[in-house]
């Protein structure tokens, strides 16, 4: 395509055979008028060339020293007229439409005014000018829509490209966010397992099967998590938080709605929240209590995991940061307290949630 649009630009130079008329048709043709086209030549092709490899220096350099040259020949050599319709694509490329049909209206007024002005004969002169009068604006006004479309393009073309950096940063931020919670559950899992292990000899072949089994777990859902295929339930969370936190001695009870049905995407997202709140618990809680409930109220579906242990008004880390990320996607909010004990509310407008 690049070549073949080379070939017709070259080709657009054949306009400049306007030139010739004057001089082959005029009985009193002197080598003055062949050298004064020669150099009309040699002056516009450089400009011409320019004009579609340096695109940035069209006004400057291409289409003001265009219209300077046409209006010096044209008095002379009406065919000289066609340089002013190059002028007027080199406008219809470079400027804003605005601006474009003012340089039209301009250029015009210049062709008028060698109607007057010129010294060659009538009616030569007309048949000279008035052809560049109509195709001035024929091509310039192609221009300015082929540059506009070209414009448009790629504007285009940089928004897509800024889409596929935003989606590729969120998917990013989505995995990141997925292994911290899959690893700081497992390992903490895996922790406690093995201080249990420390503390009772007599139980390391049960808790090592357990760790192996643990790890395993994690292994594929790290995997699935990676492929963006990762679905995490609620009750397969549900339960290991009781395993895990039954563990380290903390009576669990949970209060779940029954009649409840929640779509997959936020039973995901709330699956992930619980992870995180659990394994929260158990690394800085102390805790000898932990309440976990899911139900309905207030237009909400609300979990809460409120535990009795040492409470904290700490800075929040990464989990919380990326758990309120998570939610907020869905409409809903985190809420945390951290006076006796720790609280945390997930709330998430019934209409998304089921």
């Amino acid at each position: 395509m690049k070549k073949v649009a080379g070939i017709s630009r070259w080709f657009h130079l054949f306009y400049l055979g306007n030139l010739l008329w004057a001089p082959v048709f005029d009985p009193d043709t002197g080598w003055v008028d062949w050298v004064l086209v020669a150099g009309v030549v040699a002056a516009f092709v450089p400009m011409y060339v320019l004009a579609w490899q340096r695109p940035s220096l069209v006004r400057w350099r291409c289409t003001v020293p265009t219209v300077v040259l046409g209006a010096l020949v044209t008095p002379f050599n009406t065919g000289a007229a066609v340089l002013f319709v190059y002028a007027a694509a080199f406008a219809g490329l470079s400027e804003s439409r605005r601006l474009a049909m003012r340089w039209f209206v301009g250029l015009s007024a210049l062709i008028c005014l060698f109607t007057v002005v010129s010294v060659v004969e009538m009616p030569y002169r007309l048949w000279g000018l008035l052809p560049s009068l109509i195709f001035l604006w024929l091509i310039g006004i192609l221009q300015v829509e082929w540059a506009e479309r070209e414009r448009e393009a790629a504007e285009l073309r940089i928004r897509n490209v800024r889409i596929e950096h935003l989606a590729t940063l969120a998917e990013r931020e989505r995995i990141a966010r997925d292994l911290h919670d899959l690893l700081g559950h497992t390992l903490t899992a895996i922790i406690v397992r093995a201080q249990l292990v420390a503390a009772d000899p007599t139980r390391v072949h049960e808790e090592a099967a357990e760790i192996e089994r643990t790890a395993r777990a994690a292994l594929g859902e790290i995997r699935d998590a990676v492929t963006g295929w990762r679905s995490a339930s609620l009750e397969t969370e549900l339960e290991s938080a009781r395993a895990t936190l039954t563990s380290l001695g903390v009576d669990v009870v949970v209060r779940q709605d029954p009649d409840l049905v929640i779509v997959g995407s936020t039973e995901h997202e709330l699956a992930l929240a619980l992870r995180e709140a659990v394994t929260n618990v158990a690394r800085h809680a102390s805790a000898t209590t932990c309440h976990i409930g899911v139900e309905a109220r207030d237009g909400e579906l609300r979990l809460v995991v409120a535990d009795d242990g040492v409470g904290s008004d700490a800075q929040e880390g990464n989990g919380l940061t990326g758990m309120r990320e998570r939610i907020a996607a869905l409409g809903g909010l985190v809420r945390r307290t951290g006076s006796a004990g720790t609280t945390v509310t997930i709330a998430v407008p019934l209409r998304v949630a089921t």
